[in-house]
């Protein structure tokens, strides 16, 4: 029987477990007992790390996060890429390539259509079919400008019986946004115990139910006097949950000047506010990768009430079951892929990702030198890949 150990999979034993702790403290400027508690936690969630050996030692790790991603109100399959670390003697060797390969190989084989992660760098990920698909900002609002005295909803700490109708609560909210994340054990650990910290939860509840909540931690700024109020999360289902929410972060204005959490370009608490006392900054874009093109066509939602057909020609250098031609036809919010076509659009399986999701149009693809097609395919596409900017609040 051949036991040799493959050169991709868990860490085996104690030495390997300590080898991927060493890089993930040197890759992320970790303390190593912080490396080694984010392994406990990947162990604890539904997350899974690997590595890649080389000349019979550990050159480098990964985390894969199975979840899901919505699209047009459609949950699709995704894996979260993460801990994406190399050994420093192996820098400079190909060895992320390597591993970025071997593990979507893996993915693709298991049939996950999506993969989705926040490069450290761009070059790397693009070479194995990755490219920019959303966007990740940080929204500061100044407590000042939150005057709301919306008392109708009863407000109270959230405790863990709540738990269940909560995350039922975000799945919801998630369903409607364009690039959400459907979580799990792993990320919603990240939203209740952010880097080791307790958030706290509030839920707003009305006859219905709870209608949305927030999870926050506090943080000291100027010399310890002045706070400042990190939200992990905050989800609102009915404009009255998001007045009580702001409400209640308003009523922080005694100790707290800013209010910060993460979202999308057009967060419609903001549009709440009487005035425009806030700020978004762009943090990340986030990079999507398709795994099985007529898979993740066929999976995503679409504009309801909306009849077409698209042609693609599509290019991958890594997988050549993606390369060549698809019919994509969708009728009234679903699609059906077939091989075959005319090839109207042609464009890489890069350029793909940021159609697929919204992030960028198809004459925006076409201006980069990413995309050709005629104007008629042109149009087609822009109607089948429309709604709303793809965002993602979550990292992971």
């Amino acid at each position: 029987m051949d036991t040799t150990v493959p050169d991709f999979g868990p860490p085996q034993g104690e030495r390997e477990h300590t080898a991927a702790a060493d890089i993930w403290a040197q890759a992320f400027a970790l303390a190593p007992e912080d490396a080694r508690g984010w392994h406990k936690k990947i162990e604890a969630g539904e997350a899974r790390m690997c590595v890649l050996r080389e000349g019979g030692s550990v050159a480098a790790t990964i985390v894969l996060i199975p979840m899901g991603q919505w699209f047009n109100g459609r949950r699709v399959p995704m894996v979260g890429i993460g801990g994406v670390g190399v050994a420093p003697e192996r820098r400079g060797q190909g060895t992320a390539t390597r591993l970025m390969r071997t593990a979507l190989r893996e993915l693709r084989s298991q049939g996950a259509p999506l993969a989705s992660l926040y490069p450290a760098t761009q070059p790397l990920y693009r070479r194995v079919g990755f490219e920019q698909s959303g966007s990740r900002q940080e929204i500061r609002v100044r407590l000042h400008g939150l005057d709301f005295q919306e008392r109708t909803l009863a407000l109270r700490p959230v405790t863990e019986a709540d738990v269940p109708a909560l995350r039922d609560v975000y799945r919801r909210y998630a369903q409607r946004q364009q690039g959400w994340i459907d979580r799990t054990a792993y990320t919603w650990n990240r939203v209740t115990h952010p880097r080791g910290e307790t958030a706290y939860g509030y839920l707003v509840e009305g006859r219905a139910g709870i209608e949305g909540y927030v999870y926050l931690t506090r943080r000291l700024v100027s010399q310890g006097l002045v706070q400042e109020l990190n939200l992990t999360d905050i989800v609102a289902l009915t404009p009255a949950a998001g007045r009580r929410l702001l409400s209640f972060l308003g009523d922080h204005r005694s100790m707290a000047q800013e209010v910060v959490w993460r979202g999308g370009p057009a967060d419609p608490l903001l549009f709440q506010l009487r005035e425009q006392t806030y700020e978004v900054k762009h943090l990340f874009h986030w990079m999507l990768r398709l795994l099985d093109v007529p898979a993740a066509l066929q999976a995503r939602g679409y504009p309801a009430g909306l009849s077409g057909a698209l042609h693609l020609e599509v290019e991958d250098d890594l997988f050549p079951e993606n390369h060549g031609r698809f019919v994509l036809e969708v009728e009234n919010g679903e699609a059906e892929v077939r091989r075959g076509g005319d090839g109207d659009v042609k464009l890489h399986v890069r350029a793909l990702a940021p159609l697929y999701s919204g992030f960028l149009s198809p004459a925006a693809l076409q201006g980069a030198g990413a995309l050709e097609a005629d104007e008629s395919s042109l149009r087609t596409a822009a109607a089948i890949f429309s709604g709303p900017p793809p965002a993602m609040p979550d990292m992971y």
